[in-house]
């Protein structure tokens, strides 16, 4: 699996030894729940989640560039793994971060940089992302990234928490992030 920089991101494979830094954030009430999983209520836990969850091909660790500890998640999700309908050359991308990196920028940063990647090198179609109702920095993370209001689902299962909510979907498409490229250079 490549590891993807930023400006102040590394991105890489998840590692066993990740495990005490994921659960630091993850057994933090705010961060889970709002992204459809419970609370981590232990290092072994956290430490499971890692080996039977995260570590595959594309779901990447997020670093701070100058400190190898995880501080988040950002990752793709391929058509059979999506949790509602994609097409078959699509992804839907996953993301979180620990509360003390909240409001600094770090997830579009991280999003962004996943969706060139997904366009250039895995050459996608589409990338689809969702957000629970209540997640207003959710929905503002994807529309920093170019990401647009598709559809809704009234009734979305979210499997890890054993209840539904209501989730909105966006999209974005290879030509709408070509377009976007042409105004950022």
């Amino acid at each position: 699996m490549k590891i993807l920089k930023t400006e102040r991101l590394i991105l890489r494979p998840w590692k066993l030894s990740d495990a005490s830094s994921l659960y630091q954030y993850a057994k933090d009430e705010r961060v889970g729940p709002i992204a459809g999983w419970p609370v981590h209520r232990s290092v072994e836990e956290s430490a499971e989640i890692i080996r039977t969850i995260f570590m595959r091909d594309d779901v990447y660790a997020v670093t701070l560039i100058d400190d190898d500890l995880v501080i988040g998640l950002v990752g793709l999700s391929f058509a059979n793994e999506s949790n509602f309908p994609i097409g078959d050359n699509d992804a839907e991308v996953s993301y979180w971060i620990g509360v003390p990196f909240w409001g600094k920028g770090l997830i579009p940063e991280a999003v962004k940089e996943i969706s060139r990647y997904s366009f250039e090198t895995l050459e996608l179609d589409n990338l689809w992302c969702g957000y629970f109702a209540d997640n207003e920095k959710s929905q503002k993370a994807q529309e920093k990234c170019g990401f647009k209001f598709h559809h809704v689902i009234e009734e979305q299962y979210a499997e890890f928490l054993d209840e539904v909510k209501i989730e909105n979907i966006c999209r974005l498409t290879k030509d709408e992030w070509i377009e976007i490229q042409k105004q950022v250079y």
